[in-house]
């Protein structure tokens, strides 16, 4: 019963966040922005207050697809946000901007993020697999690889949580201090970055959840040999 229990907290845990953003997204995104500016010239003002001249703001296709590149040092907006004039569009366009002025300002989270990208990749494609193999074949030696190959995948998730969290507190400030949002708006595009934020809280979680259970599995191998 306790392992039905976990792994039904398994998938119900992210799906719970994923409700809460796309029905905070779709709540706000009807609610136009009072500024009337759209998420790209949002985008594009913080951008240039803040002197990041050479940041490109570019309209992306799908829905939530909003993102930066650092690499371009450019801000992708999806469409809707882009050309839209919604308090979401602008909380959106904001955060991403967010990210941009981590980049810019090498702040030390973002840049530990980045050099944990090969590890976390290759700890995503390859760990499971390591620690079947040890569970399967009772090696625990090879458990304990596939662990430590999955921890650097968690480490990721977890450096992700200060970086996204920055950017959110980054665009808050930035959208009241340039006059993007009136007061009575901050409450409303405050709860459309706290939506966002909850997703990349519950990967963590669960990522975690994950590794203590195999961390559990190899210390039982251990004790059996």
């Amino acid at each position: 019963m306790g392992f039905l229990i976990y792994f039904a907290l398994l998938i119900l845990i992210p799906l719970w966040a994923q409700m809460k953003v796309k029905s905070a997204y779709k709540k706000y995104s009807k609610v136009p922005a009072s500024s009337g500016m759209t998420g790209a010239q949002v985008a594009r003002k913080i951008l240039d207050d803040n002197g990041l001249y050479n940041v490109t703001v570019e309209p992306i296709q799908g829905k939530l697809t909003d993102h930066y590149d650092p690499r371009a040092k450019a801000v992708r907006l999806s469409e809707e946000n882009y050309y839209g004039h919604s308090v979401a569009g602008a909380a959106v366009a904001a955060h991403e901007v967010g990210h941009a002025m981590q980049d810019a300002e090498e702040y030390a989270f973002l840049r530990f993020r980045h050099a944990l990208v090969p590890v976390a990749n290759f700890g995503s494609n390859s760990a499971i697999f390591i620690i079947l193999a040890g569970i399967l074949m009772q090696m625990s030696g090879l458990l304990l690889l596939g662990i430590i190959f999955m921890a650097g995948a968690v480490l990721f998730q977890l450096v992700t949580l200060p970086v996204e969290f920055n950017a959110s507190s980054r665009a808050m400030e930035q959208i009241v201090s340039v006059g993007v949002i009136r007061n009575n708006e901050e409450r409303e595009t405050k709860k459309v970055l706290d939506a966002a934020a909850l997703t990349y809280v519950a990967a963590a979680l669960v990522a975690v959840m994950e590794l203590l259970r195999f961390v559990l599995m190899y210390v039982g191998m251990r004790s059996d040999d």
